[in-house]
């Protein structure tokens, strides 16, 4: 690496330790430190709305399921189509114990961070047993299996009885420190929440991508065979991408219904799975950068298509079909100008950026 850990203009290493810092410069390190500071406090300095506040819950959760769903689809490139399942399996898992002990239990409500942790748990049970077939299938007849899975889910939560056939299962109110956390301070209280899992998942991934069980899961993407002869073990890693997956979905679906107050089936059906998919997409499927990317940009432009279309609405009464189908229209173009023009997402320009901001004033 060049001497100069501040500004170094090349990738230059002598020892293998050296490629893999998380931080390659002094500079990369101290703009990190300074965007957590600035995500910790801004909340003192600026009053949001709970509407607003929700938007931005909702995104940092979609963050960690899309963590998960990359380390799947990106590293390790297996698609999945029932990931909205994963996330429901975190969220009524949590809902399990309101069933059975009571909204308001003081497992519920006071030892929420293990609840999550069981949730996430349970979840990485659930994704390793799913990715069972990855043994035997590749490619779309692996789809195809979780596809059975995101419907086997939708069945199982609308029928039977303990699950309230897919009605909300509602969750009491956590506590803090401080006490119980008040009506007006919840979408506060689960920002910092939210923001701190998502600032530990994300180093999680980070790490885990430095060492060999990472970097099998990117052999096993780009030749499998060749990842066999080579001493790993593809079926297994396959099944521990799964597993991974899951962990992160599980942890996602416990916040959603701590946010949220309770469960429900309308949350994690198959629209919501082929949403997660266009958010890793959008962002940048095998970055971790997407992971952070595709959510942020996916759930704003929904919020502005949104507010969009009650305008026509409201101004035009002859428009209100076309105000209709403009989230869904919205929705297809943006995924398919993606995959035509810019197939690694917003990373990409994430990564275009910071080569011009390394390399200035040269131009090559």
């Amino acid at each position: 690496m060049a001497q100069n850990r501040w500004l170094a203009t090349g990738n230059f290493f002598t020892t293998y330790r050296e490629e893999q810092r998380i931080f390659l410069t002094h500079l990369d390190r101290l703009l990190f430190v300074g965007l957590l500071v600035g995500l910790f406090v801004w909340p003192l300095f600026l009053e949001v709305g709970n509407k607003y506040m929700l938007v931005i819950d909702n995104i940092l959760i979609a963050m960690v399921a899309i963590l998960g769903l990359n380390l799947l689809t990106g590293f390790a490139g297996l698609i999945s189509i029932g990931h909205a399942a994963f996330v429901g399996v975190g969220a009524y898992t949590v809902a399990s114990f309101s069933r059975m002990l009571g909204d308001t239990h003081v497992l519920l409500t006071h030892a929420w961070p293990l609840m999550i942790l069981l949730a996430g748990g349970v979840g990485a049970v659930v994704g390793a047993f799913v990715g069972l077939p990855a043994l035997r299938l590749k490619h779309l007849y692996l789809a195809i299996a979780t596809l059975s899975f995101q419907m086997i889910f939708q069945w199982t939560i609308n029928f039977m009885e303990f699950f309230n056939q897919g009605q909300t299962i509602s969750i009491g109110r956590v506590s803090w420190f401080s006490g119980r956390v008040a009506r007006q301070e919840h979408y506060l209280f689960w920002y910092y929440v939210c923001l701190v899992i998502v600032v530990i998942s994300g180093l999680a991934v980070r790490n885990l991508l430095r060492t060999r069980y990472g970097r099998c899961l990117v052999a096993v993407r780009d030749n499998d065979r060749a990842a066999d002869a080579m001493g790993m073990h593809p079926g297994f890693t396959k099944v521990y991408a799964f597993a991974l997956s899951g962990f992160f979905a599980g942890v996602a679906g416990a916040l959603h219904a701590y946010l949220f107050r309770g469960a429900g089936f309308e949350s994690f059906t198959l629209h919501q799975s082929i949403s997660y998919l266009a958010m890793a997409i959008v962002g940048g499927l095998g970055t971790l950068v997407g992971s952070f990317f595709g959510p942020t940009a996916m759930i704003m432009l929904d919020l502005q298509v949104e507010n969009l279309s009650e305008f026509f609405k409201a101004q035009f009464s002859a428009a209100l079909d076309l105000a209709t189908a403009l989230r869904p229209l919205t929705f297809g173009l943006v995924i398919v100008l993606f995959l035509m023009f810019e197939p690694r997402g917003i990373a990409n320009w994430w990564r275009i950026v910071r080569s011009y901001i390394k390399l200035w004033p040269f131009r090559y």
